[in-house]
């Protein structure tokens, strides 16, 4: 059933990934009515995660938020797909990295490092960065359950020299890495809610005392590791620019969970200035008030 699945859907993929880009778009438009006006795709939790976490917006102003958010998720979507067959130089200039020379002075200190981001702008076409650097570039994902569908992702993300490893994977080829000296970039997407554990680190995100990932602190902690953060701005439709910041050259001096902190104030920030481009579906906030004792 699975195989089937894929070889079905396979070639509208295909084909959607071929579209130029203005043709592309207007499909977007085409399936954001699809998808936020007829179907409601997940309406409920993204004006409950808007809610709780815009407050001081007017009802009118989360609904002009909710609607562009929309269009952006639908403009992301199609943009993963149109990657299947995009060129370098096309993403590069759809992408643009504003202090690359910045970033490759970081590598120089000989360390591997740790990327954070939050699921905001263009997320997934950030995977273009590794054809821009020197280090070898690893993203960690949840396996898709369609074996076809994860491999053709892989297959994807290696046109661009990204190596996608699951959170399992994450620990084995940091230190596998180490051991033949090789050094990586590791990306963390670390905004989304983690399964509550007794020891799980909780800290406000946007006001709502929540459980928080701290993953990548802990590891270039472990592993002596660069931490830097990827600030991504949309600039038009199809367009993006991204900047790198250093969090931290010494990872081990940092009081626990400072990191993370810095991080989430960072996505904070990215979120009040344009919220419409945060990941607003998932269900962030759902361990909101459920904090062991």
């Amino acid at each position: 059933m699975q195989f089937l699945l894929y070889i079905l859907l396979y070639p509208i993929l295909f084909l959607i990934s071929i579209l130029p880009f203005r043709l592309l778009y207007i499909f977007s438009d085409c399936v954001y009515i699809l998808v936020y006006r007829i179907i409601g795709y997940r309406k409920k939790t993204v004006r409950e995660n808007l809610a709780l976490a815009l407050p001081h917006l007017s009802e009118k102003d989360r609904l002009l938020v909710e609607k562009k958010s929309y269009k952006h998720l639908c403009d992301m979507f199609l943009e993963m797909i149109k990657t299947m067959t995009i060129s370098v130089k096309e993403i590069e200039k759809r992408f643009v990295l504003k202090n690359v020379d910045y970033y490759l002075e970081i590598e120089k200190q000989g360390k591997s490092i740790a990327l954070m981001c939050g699921h905001y702008a263009s997320y997934e076409w950030s995977i273009s960065i590794n054809s821009r650097i020197t280090f070898e570039g690893f993203a960690i994902y949840k396996r898709i359950n369609n074996k076809y569908f994860d491999d053709l992702v892989k297959k994807i993300r290696s046109r661009f020299k990204a190596y996608l490893i699951t959170t399992k994977e994450t620990v084995p080829t940091i230190e596998s890495n180490n051991e033949k000296g090789v050094k990586g970039l590791y990306g963390f997407a670390s905004d989304q809610s983690p399964q509550v554990k007794q020891k799980t680190y909780w800290s406000k995100f946007m006001g709502i005392e929540v459980p928080v990932y701290t993953g990548a602190e802990m590891l270039a902690k472990k592993f002596d590791m660069n931490i830097m953060f990827m600030k991504i701005k949309k600039v038009k439709r199809g367009f993006y620019e991204m900047e790198f910041e250093l969090l931290t050259d010494d990872a081990k001096s940092v009081p626990d969970f400072e990191i993370t902190e810095t991080f989430l104030r960072k996505v904070e920030q990215q979120i009040l200035e344009a919220p419409e481009f945060y990941l607003w579906t998932h269900k962030r906030w759902k361990h909101r008030n459920k904090k062991p004792i």
